[in-house]
């Protein structure tokens, strides 16, 4: 693949001939880091790498340490969360037959000419437990 590198300012190019595997894993590096093949090239030809830090190897145990830690949390937390969803869904049911037997006393106090007050706090609180 030929290459031109054009300057900002003024008239000067310059023609590179850059082998087609080079090309392909400057690509990869760009889709890897996120940034166009173009801008990959100017770090190359500027040099202005980040050479990595001194503490890389005592990072990477910390990030090692750091995940079984994750691990051993998310061992703790299963668990309670398949209680919660169990609770949860125990609620909808209970919401849904509380629900039916509000309407039946309804009814019933209907058939009875009866007074039926309307309780908005318990129908909120069914309505929440439902969804």
């Amino acid at each position: 693949m030929r290459l031109k590198v054009k300057p900002e300012k003024g008239f000067g190019k310059i023609e590179v001939e850059i082998d087609d595997d080079l090309w392909e894993t400057i690509k990869r590096m760009g889709e890897k880091y996120g940034r166009s093949p173009e801008h990959i090239l100017k770090i190359i030809l500027e040099g202005k790498f980040r050479e990595p830090c001194d503490e890389y190897e005592s990072l990477k145990g910390k990030i090692q340490e750091l995940e079984k830690e994750v691990w051993e949390l998310e061992k703790k937390w299963a668990p309670l969360r398949y209680k919660a969803y169990g609770v949860g869904e125990d609620n909808k049911i209970l919401a849904i037959e509380l629900s039916g037997l509000m309407a039946e006393n309804s009814q019933l106090k209907r058939f009875l000419r009866k007074k039926a007050k309307q309780d908005l706090e318990l129908r909120k609180l069914v309505s929440y437990y439902i969804q």
